[in-house]
């Protein structure tokens, strides 16, 4: 029951933070009806493989009209700000399966070319903004890095849960992945402990509770489609001219994720295992709420669901209640061990998307997704491509069991885990000058054709903490 209650303290904190979001912060430069034919932009239009339409904007000029308006009203989409206060890189949009899709790119610092392209997939609640620092460094080093807005977070449309025309264009569980009841379960699943130690999950539920687009499977193929559309396209036309077999070299794609987006990443890997050459992961996240994880499952899960129902029915009044302006750092602390990360700039970033129209649906809706895919089960899955797995991870984080981090280097595609002493949740932020040196030796890593990602040369490694 300890834990029970720490993962109701939990649910609560990101509820609270939530609330202090909504009253504490007047965004500046968003609007409903903020126009987009005031930019500059053109539309590329491309098939996903589900047969919907994506569009690319670009350079020229649209017209809204009448039903761009309610369409944009009904996905719950606003206009970005041209420029990122925290990269000072265009917010550029990708029109993804009719919602709108924030994302940034930095290009090589040097005229030699690209040496090969990352995509950046954010954790829980916040967005391509918390990349600053690794959009900055990989581009120095002469990479081409995208980071973009999973569906429902940052800048990207936040359609409403319930939304019947939008589960339809855009949900993952929907749309054919399932093609029995069973499928839509796991038995007898190898999971890790906090000890280190494995265990037998008898079931993993793997669909949303509340029927919810906002899933793992819907931001994969959102992480996918963008990679199709949008990075290999470009990567394409900037090798144009150049031998087949360069070409060739760049036609997969390094992904890099933190927290929970590590879940997003596998099983984009998973679903599209020609996409990708590996995934460095910073700070896994096991999902203590899920209904796998959650200790005497039959007993504890009904009350947390009725928490979870309570935050969705009645959650604003809550938040409303519980805002105190003075609490926002300390919260956003929480997660940072190094508490002097925690600028002006990133409060502002990571806050004002969560005021948008529709971001507070999304945050109950995803408070109660107490299901889908786990990384241990991604990872041991058949199917999961054999490209290396690095996973590096902070001493200090207060939400990742460090023994359960350690014993991932025991499944097959983790060739290392790196341990950061006296980092917290969020190294790539905290510590810069510690992460991108191991990001830059991943990507060497990948260039390296002599090398298996089954390598049995696995190891734990520690990286001494240091501040200058």
């Amino acid at each position: 029951m300890q834990f029970l209650s720490s993962c109701l303290t939990q649910l609560l904190t990101l509820s609270s933070l939530l609330s202090i979001f909504t009253t504490a912060f007047h965004p500046t430069g968003v609007s409903l009806n903020s126009d987009l034919s005031t930019r500059n932009i053109s539309i590329i239009q491309s098939k996903s493989s589900l047969g919907r339409t994506n569009t690319l904007i670009r350079s020229s000029t649209v017209t809204r009209n009448e039903n761009t308006e309610i369409e944009r009203r009904r996905t719950n989409t606003v206009t970005p700000p041209p420029i990122s206060p925290a990269t000072n890189l265009e917010n550029q949009i990708y029109i993804w399966r009719n919602h709108q899709v924030r994302y940034q790119v930095a290009h090589p610092s040097g005229t030699s070319g690209s040496k090969g392209n990352v995509i950046l997939i954010h954790g829980l609640f916040v967005n391509s903004d918390h990349w600053r620092y690794t959009l900055k460094g990989l581009s120095e080093a002469g990479y081409t890095a995208y980071a973009i807005d999973l569906l429902g977070n940052g800048y990207s449309s936040k359609p409403n849960p319930n939304d019947e025309i939008s589960k339809r264009l855009v949900c993952g569980e929907s749309n054919g992945r399932f093609t029995s009841e069973a499928e839509k379960t796991k038995r007898n699943v190898t999971l890790g402990t906090a000890s280190g130690n494995t265990r037998i999950a008898k079931e993993i539920d793997l669909i949303h509770p509340c029927q919810s687009p906002y899933n793992f499977f819907t931001w994969s193929e959102q992480v996918a489609d963008f990679t199709r559309d949008v990075v290999l396209k470009a990567s394409s036309s900037s090798q144009a001219g150049v031998g087949v077999g360069a070409v060739a070299e760049v036609e997969k794609v390094t992904v890099v994720a933190n927290s929970i987006g590590t879940i997003t990443a596998f099983q984009s890997i998973l679903d599209n295992p020609t996409l990708y050459n590996g995934a460095f992961i910073v700070n896994p996240n096991f999902r203590e709420l899920h209904s796998a994880e959650v200790p005497l499952s039959d007993l504890s899960m009904p009350l947390i669901r009725q928490v979870q129902s309570l935050l969705r029915s009645k959650g604003q009044s809550v938040f409303d209640a519980l805002a105190k302006p003075d609490t926002v750092k300390q919260i956003l602390m929480e997660p940072y061990a190094i508490s002097e990360a925690v600028d002006d700039t990133l409060v502002n970033v990571l806050l004002t998307p969560l005021l948008t129209p529709g971001a507070s649906d999304v945050v109950f809706d995803t408070l109660s997704y107490s299901a889908g895919p786990l990384l241990e089960q991604q990872l041991r899955e058949e199917g999961f491509a054999k490209v290396p797995v690095w996973i590096t991870y902070g001493s200090k984080d207060p939400w990742t069991p460090p023994a359960r981090v350690e014993s991932l280097v025991d499944i097959d595609s983790v060739e290392k885990v790196i341990r950061l002493d006296g980092v917290g949740h969020c190294p790539h932020d905290e510590a810069p000058h510690l992460v991108n040196p191991l990001l830059l030796e991943f990507m060497d890593r990948i260039k390296d054709t002599t090398g298996s990602s089954t390598s049995t040369d696995k190891k734990t490694d520690d990286v001494p903490y240091f501040l200058r």
